[in-house]
């Protein structure tokens, strides 16, 4: 007995003597991480141990990193956003310190292209399960860019008529109503709350990281509007060195090319653009952005000529009951001044936690004009009763948290508060305030290369106008809420599995509420080194603006009717695509093809007809028209050199895309209008009989052949660029245009006559091409002209509408 207990003392002994033994032996790594080219210290990359990918660590806001280790050889791997991940290895020495300083390579501008839209992470362009184009801050600068979407008119399938974005000719031509597309700044809408249009000139182009723009539906994580794709614009945090820009411009419009009677009589109209930006970090743990934007364009649309004179009896008989305004090419002039800011605190207490907000502001003179005068000498004319000056100020404040552990757990409260206030001519003023939050929880399981992505989103839309009074009150409201999911996960290093699912809460007023379940799903293969396929399918759910369902309004002949039963708009998107990366001497890029089908149901269009002849004897307005399919071919090139080439450079964007839309329900009646006669059966309207053209069902207001290009040279200090569109004939427009034409034929001299329909006719697709040329006079400055339409041709997106002749301008960019 005495021996075992003597045995057992001993034994614990050796245990106490021994005890480092048993225990493993450690040290310390501790380093910092810069950026190769900039020499900048990164902050918030990670540092991971490469057979553990679950212990890590992320550098502070001075780059540093400081992480225990097991003695012996190990392997471990930094990586940080938009820079080429770098694996190293190290020897850890017991109860020592180990230095080690690492810097990163930035990626290619066009290769390894990081994005975030798809799957609310960042990812690989290549690796992506859809289809998506990227937009960097250089062509948006080199094109002297004033509104974004002179810029996003160079993507490929993309679009943009009028103000209404069409990607892959998923939608048709509604005056900017109900956008197809979500539009979304940092992740968040920004789409008005009552009608559910871009405002274009909000976005504050001074200061944007990138532009992602998916095509095919993405409501699972963007909600109602994302129907045929997102255009998601990233604004740009500061770097370690301050920035300081000035970019400002000044042209001129050149005379149209088709005879214009007076137009503008014997001035010019010219415009001026001042783009302003700073952007600095405080202290080394506040990031601050401040940008500001002044524009004044006379434009090139002139005012209308004065109304003609109607006898008293014909008002009457034409229900005629509002006077016509006359305006002056002062009054035409139209004048914007924004400011926006970004303020992002990190804080040092607590690593991976920042929060901040972000605001925008903008005061805008502009106008809208709906038709020209007349398809010769009033093409740059507004038809009379046709033409509204409008007043807006708008601005929004978002409000945010995230915090990331480290350790692949990070949580985010996104917000948004956005409001406008449009002063419109001839009692069409509205104001509408969006209140939007948004809380998401993102795991990322690095060692099982698997991302769980989750979220709740509620918002809700108010408007106050008397233009949607029909609804039994002139405000209204629509409140939304929804939660999703999605989950990414990568096998073997090449395969790419993604799957989501979003619940979706719409209520309008005291309408009864709408319920909708969404499902995406895809797949992408690396099959060899540089060749990647993928295939989508995913779901679209878009619910009807406030605008849609209940403007009624009135101007001269013509009445927009309210539709307080149109219902919600869904889709699915099928697609299959190749991704094939290359590179030939010192120019490297991918050449990317897709296949794609989109089925649309409950269609919603603007139609023209005789709906309420006590109020108005024509007019438009807002129908489910049945359902509708597209498919098509949608392909693009991609090319850049090594940022390192000091001598040469190009950068190119290329793309071809062919849609076949069509009417799957060609001869369902989806609306009867009535008659003016009393006692007198209305019309039954379907597909067949309000298009003009029915050859092969084709939908209205789509182009069947797109080509896109933009390519700029590089050569020492000068730069080249080049822009060019193309757009096929337009083969099927509304019918009504016939019976406008028809209607205020009868009623000229004492109406002046619409004409819209020999113009479509007699042009069978448009060729744009636009010029540019620079000189970076010092590392500072630089120096350009830039020439839009060069061939000064006119050309027309949309029935009644003409576009821009050719423009002049001189940039002069000064970055400190």
């Amino acid at each position: 007995m005495q021996t075992k207990q003597l045995l057992r003392l001993l034994f614990i002994l050796f245990l106490f003597l021994n005890k480092n033994s048993f225990s493993q032996e450690q040290g310390i790594l501790k380093g910092k991480v810069s950026d190769a080219v900039s020499k900048d210290y990164l902050p918030g990359a990670s540092i991971q141990l490469l057979k553990n990918l679950q212990k890590g660590t992320t550098t502070d806001i001075d780059g540093n990193f400081s992480i225990e280790l097991d003695t012996g050889h190990h392997q471990l791997i930094c990586a940080y956003i938009g820079f080429i991940t770098d694996t190293f290895k190290i020897y850890i020495n017991n109860g020592t310190i180990t230095e080690k300083k690492i810097t990163l390579k930035p990626v290619s501008r066009t290769l390894e292209t990081v994005v975030v839209s798809s799957g609310k992470f960042d990812q690989k362009l290549e690796e992506l399960t859809i289809s998506m184009e990227v937009i960097k801050p250089e062509l948006i600068n080199n094109k002297n860019t004033t509104s974004i979407e002179t810029a996003l008119e160079q993507v490929p399938g993309l679009t943009i008529i009028d103000n209404d974005p069409q990607i892959r000719g998923g939608s048709g031509f509604t005056f900017g109503v109900g956008s197809r597309v979500a539009i979304v700044v940092d992740g968040i809408p920004l789409l008005s709350g009552d009608a559910g249009r871009p405002e274009w000139s909000y976005i504050p182009v001074e200061n944007i990281e990138q532009i992602e723009i998916i095509k095919g539906a993405s409501s699972v994580l963007y909600g109602s509007s994302a129907l045929s794709g997102v255009i998601n614009i990233r604004s740009a945090y500061p770097r370690s060195t301050p920035k300081t820009m000035i970019n400002y411009s000044a042209g001129a419009y050149s005379t149209p090319p088709s005879p214009a009677e007076n137009w503008y009589g014997q001035s010019t109209p010219g415009f001026s653009n001042l783009n302003l930006l700073h952007s600095r970090i405080i202290k080394n743990n506040l990031d601050f952005v401040i940008g500001a934007n002044f524009n004044v364009d006379q434009g090139y649309i002139g005012p209308p000529p004065p109304a003609p004179y109607m006898p008293k009896d014909l008002q009457e008989a034409l229900l005629i009951t509002d006077s016509i305004p006359t305006f002056s090419n002062s009054d035409m002039l139209k004048a914007r001044a924004r400011l926006n800011f970004n303020i992002r605190y990190r804080s040092k207490k607590t690593p991976g936690l920042n929060f901040g907000i972000n605001g925008n502001g903008m005061y805008n003179k502009t106008n809208m004009v709906f038709a020209w005068f007349d398809d010769s000498l009033g093409l740059y004319k507004g038809y009379p009763g046709a033409v509204f000056l409008e007043n807006q100020k708008i601005f929004n404040l978002d409000p945010f948290i995230k915090y990331n552990n480290g350790s692949g757990v990070s949580h985010s409260i996104s917000t948004r508060i956005f409001h406008t206030d449009n002063f419109i001519t001839n009692n069409q003023s509205n104001t509408g305030t969006l209140y939007y939050g948004e809380y998401q929880l993102q795991r990322i399981f690095k060692n099982l290369d698997f991302t769980f992505t989750g979220g709740v989103v509620g918002s809700v839309a108010s408007s106050y106008s008397q233009l949607y009074a029909s609804s039994g009150s002139p405000n209204n409201k629509i409140s939304n809420a929804s939660g999703y999911l999605q989950i990414d996960k990568k096998f073997w290093h090449i395969l790419n599995i993604s799957g989501g699912f979003r619940y979706e809460y719409f209520k309008m007023n005291n309408q009864q509420s709408v319920v909708a379940p969404i499902f995406r799903a895809g797949a992408s293969l690396q099959v060899l080194k540089a060749t990647f396929v993928r295939a989508s399918y995913g779901q679209g759910f878009r619910y009807p603006t406030i605008t849609e369902r209940y403007i009624s309004t009135k101007a001269g002949l013509f009445g927009v009717f309210p539709n307080p039963d149109l219902k919600p708009e869904t889709s699915k998107s099928f697609e299959i695509g190749l991704k094939q990366a290359y590179k030939i001497s010192k120019v490297m890029g991918y050449f990317d093809i897709a296949g794609f089908y989109q089925k649309y149901e409950n269609t919603i269009e603007y139609l023209f007809g005789v709906w309420d002849p006590a109020v108005s004897l024509v007019g438009f307005k807002f129908q489910n028209t049945g359902d509708s399919r597209v498919r098509g071919v949608d392909m693009s090139l991609v090319a850049s050199t090594a940022e390192t080439s000091k001598k040469f450079g190009v950068t190119a964007l290329l793309g071809y895309t062919y849609v076949e839309p069509v009417s799957l329900t060609p001869d369902s009646i989806y609306a009867t209008t009535k008659s003016i006669q009393p006692g007198q059966p209305g019309q039954q309207l379907s597909y067949k009989n309000s298009s003009m053209d029915t050859t092969d069902n084709i939908l209205k207001y789509r182009f069947k052949h797109m080509v896109k290009a933009d390519v700029e040279l590089r050569i020492f200090k000068f730069g080249v660029g080049v822009s060019y569109r193309y757009y096929s004939k337009m083969q099927n427009i509304d019918k009504a245009f016939t019976e406008i034409e028809e209607l205020t034929q009868l009623a000229s001299p004492y109406l002046a006559e619409i004409k819209a329909v020999d113009y479509w006719k007699n042009h069978n697709g448009f060729h744009v091409l636009d010029a540019r040329i620079s000189c970076k006079m010092t590392e500072k400055q630089k120096i350009a002209i830039i020439c839009n339409n060069l061939l000064n041709r006119d050309y027309a997106l949309r029935p009644l509408k003409i576009e821009s002749p050719r423009t002049i301008a001189i940039q002069y960019v000064l970055t400190l």
